[in-house]
């Protein structure tokens, strides 16, 4: 069906349904712009597109690409769709990628004009490649995109150079995030796409996402991650904290820019695992260490929640300082990290704790030296947390230096910090 006919129709359909009351989830129009003259973007729609539209404008993501670590057994890959249109396979191969997943199809009426060309181009060029399916789960069943999938370019086989499907799972792009779907119902759709891709291919494929929308569209559901891979979006600066249900991650898309066409990419692997996936079951090591940064985000609760909780007030918020990590909390981090430019998720990571941090010293007053303060007791020191820089807290501060190797002069700034809260 054409897309202005389409249109029209689920148009008529809408208008129907609410004159009878009726629910229209199958309707596109239902989460479309009121009336544009051409509501259907497909060509547009890629892996990460919703986590871009959230970004700040004219973000760089520095951070992303130099969080990765730089060692013979990081493998750097890239994911394109036809916005990307003739991808030069060879060059990008020339530049350090061992693996690229390519759009193939969505919903169950579109697919990529430029799919045989990337894909069968990667494959060309030497490296191994997968496709994947941008997922519409108001339009139609999961089982039924699955299907599409698989007719227009989404199997598997056994050949050593093709990867398991992708399920990308993300934020709707023609309207309510979670596509006007229940938790339950999200699951749901999720485990019927994977159960009949599993079934028709030998293979579950693997599920991309962020842990913002599964958390917020499942429920934080641990259920698929029983049996589908996982490939964690984050540009942050870290691949965690990772959604439940799964300890590790098998891809983890970094950065929406870079050295690559389309969006960066990270193996969690070596090569000859890279072969491991393609042919079959493949466990990934844990996540890599971290910096030293810990990640908190909603649901935490402890002396890193109370931490950041006094910091953000030291920015100009007015926060309850309770050591919970509730949605107040939560909305005061998207805020700040909106406003410095950084990927609002609502994760304190790597980048937002160095953007929160506010150094402090003698003669020092306010929330930022209760920080400091309530870290310190939490290790050990018997500081009165009443927010004024005086000879005891720079005596805590000399001697918690000292234990930690540091240079021991009593400010409490980047280095202090980072040892404090990690």
């Amino acid at each position: 069906m054409n897309k202005t006919l389409a249109a029209a129709v689920t148009l008529g359909l809408t208008v129907l349904a609410a004159s009878a009351g009726l629910p229209h989830a199958t309707a596109r129009t239902a989460a479309a712009p009121a009336a544009p003259a051409h509501p259907w973007h497909e060509a547009a729609d890629h892996m990460g597109s919703g986590l871009t539209a959230r970004l700040p404008a004219r973000t760089v993501h520095h951070s992303a690409t130099a969080a990765v670590p730089d060692t013979t057994t990081t493998l750097k890959g890239l994911d394109v769709s036809a916005f990307q249109e003739n991808v030069d396979w060879p060059s990008v191969a020339a530049k350090g990628a061992s693996f690229a997943y390519v759009k193939a199809t969505e919903g169950t009426d579109y697919t990529s004009s430029q799919f045989s060309q990337q894909y069968n181009g990667s494959a060309a060029a030497g490296l191994i490649r997968g496709a994947y399916h941008f997922a519409l789960p108001n339009t139609s069943g999961g089982s039924a995109q699955a299907d599409y999938f698989i007719a227009h370019g989404g199997g598997w086989s056994d050949d050593g150079k093709t990867l398991p499907g992708a399920l990308d799972i993300e934020y709707n792009p023609y309207g309510a995030t979670c596509y006007g779907l229940s938790q339950s119902a999200m699951v749901s759709w999720i485990t019927a796409f994977s159960t009949e891709y599993h079934t028709k291919t030998g293979r579950y494929p693997i599920v991309y996402s962020t842990r913002d929308w599964w958390s917020t569209c499942t429920g934080n559901s641990a259920t698929p991650g029983q049996h589908d891979p996982l490939w964690i979006a984050n540009y942050g600066g870290s691949p965690t904290p990772l959604p439940a249900g799964w300890t590790t991650y098998t891809i983890w898309q970094n950065a929406d820019s870079g050295t690559f066409p389309g969006d960066q990419d990270v193996f969690n692997g070596t090569t000859a695992d890279l072969k491991t996936f393609a042919h079959g079951t493949y466990t990934p090591p844990p996540p890599p260490p971290g910096s030293g940064w810990p990640v908190v985000s909603q649901g935490a609760t402890g002396h890193s929640t109370t931490t950041i909780q006094y910091l953000l007030n030291a920015h100009g918020y007015t926060l309850a300082v309770d050591g919970d990590f509730g949605p107040a909390t939560r909305s005061a981090v998207l805020a700040f990290q909106s406003g410095k430019g950084l990927t609002a998720d609502g994760i304190v990571g790597p980048d937002t704790w160095q953007a929160l941090i506010v150094t402090v010293q003698s003669g020092d007053t306010g929330p930022a030296v209760k920080a400091a303060q309530a870290e310190l007791a939490a290790h050990g020191s018997t500081l009165a947390v009443d927010g004024d820089f005086g000879p005891a807290t720079r005596s805590a501060v000399l001697a918690f230096q000292a234990g930690k190797g540091l240079t021991a002069d009593g400010i409490v700034g980047p280095d202090t910090w980072q040892a404090l809260v990690s």
